[in-house]
């Protein structure tokens, strides 16, 4: 172990310079903007589904104006299909005016892809902002001999375990941003899907009037519907892949983490065992020290305990996402079935209305089947309830004496 005591960057010779906790801390930075800014995109995409409700809501007003103006024709319902046709004109722009912006900004690519990671410990590095103004991560060689050092912390010096615990928490903060890429990738599936539950109203409705009336000038603005409703259900569909691609992934990551030790009982092992060995500390001990490394441990396991958060989050979004598909392929089953049972029903027009509705079927039982695991996990974990437990670190004292504030979800 060689310490720098020029600049005191706490080096061993056997590690890169980035390994040291001053550019680990810069990493974390560049994570932690990337996390920023993936979920400013959620929050916008969140503003782009209410838009798509608005829209969905104008559509409705503008169908129920035009099959009266159809039915009745220019008679005493006229004022009122007037006001239908506003409020519902005006619904539409307004919808449009919050989804298109949020469209374009969903367009860019903010994804977190972690970088291969070779076996053995590596160091997670990064290159400063050029002119894209966005970093490029990247990831050292194993370093050599970091795993039997790891093997044997007991040894360690407090500065080489402050500097293991550093790697540490930046392994689990590149986590937390790949786990917010696919958060986010689920975010815009479900808006293109919101998107798409709107197109079908659209061609829906186009479809209705053709069936319904017979051929006039009117035929020119039904077709009008069905090519629109149509491109924006494709447009819609367009995120669908990415999404239950992520979804997938996260779900995967989550399982996977669960066979994963954490970092307490990586650096003592018999905890996992038997809970009456504590970590290797007397009341005796003065802070010191021991007291910084202790933070500096403290603070990766929380770091550990937030990363079981996120992803929770990312289940509890991969169930929002099921229950959006869940709403569209019900969205289409509802389309097809009200076209069989409304209208007249020839061959051609029977194999379409049950082509849609079989399409929201599948959807629908894929939606619950992705419900359904994300909800029995989520019973599981207390961290999806109101509760907040806080210690107290006294770190003169053994942890399993530390104070702890208890808040119930009643008081929050």
């Amino acid at each position: 172990m060689a310490i720098n005591a020029v600049d005191n960057r706490d080096e061993d010779e056997d590690f890169p310079v980035p390994e040291g906790r001053t550019p680990l801390a810069k990493v974390r930075n560049y994570l932690a903007d990337r996390r920023s800014a993936l979920a400013d995109q959620r929050t916008a995409m969140s503003r782009g589904r209410t838009g798509l409700a608005f829209f969905r809501t104008g559509i409705a007003l503008v169908a129920i104006a035009v099959t009266l103006l159809r039915t009745f024709g220019f008679g005493i319902f006229l004022p009122f299909d007037v006001v239908l046709i506003a409020g519902g004109a005006a619904a539409i722009y307004d919808g449009l005016r919050w989804y298109l912006p949020v469209r374009r900004d969903a367009a860019r690519d903010l994804a977190y892809i972690p970088p291969a990671r070779p076996p053995g410990i590596s160091v997670l590095q990064t290159e400063d902002k050029g002119e894209t103004g966005v970093p490029e991560f990247f990831r050292s060689t194993a370093v050599d001999e970091a795993e039997a050092m790891r093997g044997d912390w007991s040894s360690l010096s407090p500065v080489e375990r402050r500097r293991f615990l550093a790697n540490d928490r930046t392994d689990l903060a590149e986590e937390r941003a790949h786990l917010s890429s696919l958060r986010t990738t689920m975010a815009k599936s479900r808006m293109g899907l919101a998107f798409t539950r709107s197109g079908v109203a659209f061609a829906g409705l186009g479809i209705a009037l053709v069936r319904k009336f017979p051929a006039t000038g009117w035929n020119y603005f039904n077709y009008f519907l069905i090519a629109v409703g149509t491109l924006m259900a494709l447009e819609g569909f367009y995120w669908y892949l990415p999404g239950y691609r992520a979804g997938l992934e996260g779900l995967g990551r989550f399982k996977r983490s669960l066979q994963e030790p954490g970092i307490w009982g990586e650096l003592f092992p018999p905890l996992r065992t038997s809970r009456k060995s504590y970590p290797p500390l007397k009341a005796s001990q003065a802070p010191g020290i021991w007291g910084t490394t202790g933070l500096a441990l403290e603070r990766t396991v929380l770091a550990d305990r937030r990363n079981l958060m996120s992803r929770l989050r990312t289940v509890m979004a991969h169930s929002r996402t099921g229950l959006a598909f869940v709403r569209t392929g019900m969205s289409i089953s509802a389309v097809g079935a009200g076209l069989i049972a409304f209208l007249t029903v020839s061959p051609a027009w029977g194999i379409f209305d049950l082509a849609l509705i079989l399409t929201g079927g599948v959807l629908i039982i894929d939606g619950l089947r992705w419900y359904r695991y994300s909800e029995r996990t989520r019973r599981q974990f207390p961290y999806c309830y109101g509760d907040l437990e806080i210690n107290i670190p006294d770190y003169g004292i053994p942890r399993s004496r530390w104070g702890k504030v208890m808040f119930s979800h009643d008081d929050l």
